[in-house]
C-alpha cells in the first residue's frame, strides 16, 4: 500500500501563515484558523507542508487501507484556499447554498476570500462537518490524537 502523505509534521504554523505572500489572504487564513481553533477545541498543526489541520481521527476501510486524518483544515493553494469538509448531509447542502461565492469538490470547499462568503455559515459548515466526523469516528481527538 501507498504511504499516506498527508500527515503531521512539525513544521511552523505561525511560519506558514506569515509566509502567504498576499496580504488579503495571509489575513483570510488566520481568520479561518481562529475560526477552526474556536470550532474544533483543537490547536492547529501543520500536515504535510501546507494543509493547517485541527484535531485528527483515525479510519479504516473494508479493503484494510487505514490512516489518520485531520477533523478540519485549510490550505492556500494558488488563486483559492481550500477547507477540507466532510459535507454529505442535507443540512450541510443547505448551508452550501446559503454560503455565497466558492465551489467544491470532493471532500473541499474553495474560497477565493472571505468577502465572498458568509462566515456566520462558514462556522456553521466547519462545526456540522466537525460533528459528522465525531459521529462516524466516535474516537476523535480533540488535541489531536
Amino acid at each position: 500500500m501507498a504511504e499516506v502523505k498527508t500527515k503531521p509534521t512539525g513544521l511552523s504554523v505561525r511560519s506558514y501563515l506569515d509566509a502567504i505572500g498576499d496580504e488579503t489572504r495571509r489575513k483570510d487564513c488566520k481568520a479561518i484558523s481562529a475560526l477552526m481553533k474556536r470550532v474544533t477545541g483543537c490547536a492547529p498543526k501543520m500536515w504535510g507542508p501546507s494543509i493547517v489541520g485541527f484535531g485528527s481521527y483515525h479510519y479504516e476501510y473494508a479493503s484494510g487501507h487505514s490512516g489518520d486524518m485531520l477533523l478540519a483544515g485549510f490550505s492556500s493553494r494558488g488563486r483559492e484556499i481550500a477547507i477540507y469538509l466532510m459535507g454529505g448531509s442535507e443540512n450541510a447542502q443547505k448551508l452550501f447554498e446559503a454560503l455565497g461565492r466558492h465551489r467544491r469538490g470532493k471532500s473541499c470547499l474553495y474560497i477565493r476570500r472571505l468577502d465572498d462568503v458568509d462566515l456566520p455559515v462558514l462556522e456553521r459548515l466547519v462545526a456540522l462537518s466537525c460533528a459528522e466526523t465525531r459521529r462516524r469516528y466516535p474516537e476523535v481527538g480533540r488535541g489531536g490524537r
